[in-house]
């Protein structure tokens, strides 16, 4: 693997900080690659934007900054019409499907989930950004299913355990659906 630099965006109170955290714990711990993490939020701390740069490689990283990621994911309508832009070309987009609506000259390869919504059919909406995580890790390959899984095992509150690991997988199984008909329908 090569420098992977990702932003995942939303706002404040969406778990946007903690899915990059997750994700980033899940290869550097468990997976023995390095990563950097940085985070930004905007004046309020919850219904702002905020975002969270993170960069996965297998050598140390000599520039903890994203210049211009090549995975974007965006969990509002605001986060991406403000990172958009920033996108390489031909990169990476992951959507929460059911709040963000796509420009018509959309030139990345786009993969969407209803991470809210899946979310509120375990009962807890707060775990979309687990869905989220999960889907992330299915679409991309970026971490595995196992060291991911484990790095929320030990970064969320006791007792929280099951909901967040149920939210993950549920991501996770429509990332592998999604991608698998990808993979089908290009053969």
């Amino acid at each position: 693997m090569t420098r992977t630099e990702i932003r995942v965006s939303g706002f404040g109170g969406q778990g946007i900080i903690f899915l990059a955290y997750v994700t980033g714990r899940a290869a550097a711990i468990h997976e023995g690659r390095h990563a950097t993490f940085n985070q930004s939020f905007g004046p309020e701390a919850r219904g702002s934007a905020c975002s969270a740069q993170l960069i996965l490689c297998d050598e140390p990283v000599d520039y903890p900054y994203i210049r211009r990621p090549s995975i974007l994911v965006c969990m509002s309508q605001e986060s991406y019409s403000k990172f958009r832009d920033e996108l390489c070309p031909g990169g990476t987009l992951l959507i929460d499907e059911d709040l963000v609506h796509l420009r018509e000259d959309e030139n990345a390869r786009v993969f969407g989930v209803p991470a809210t919504r899946i979310a509120e059919t375990i009962g807890r909406r707060i775990a979309a950004n687990m869905v989220m995580c999960g889907f992330l890790s299915a679409v991309t390959g970026l971490v595995t299913k196992d060291a991911a899984r484990a790095a929320i095992r030990e970064s969320v509150p006791p007792g929280s355990e099951t909901i967040n690991l149920q939210a993950f997988d549920q991501g996770y199984a429509h990332g592998e659906k999604l991608a698998g008909a990808r993979a089908q329908a290009a053969s």
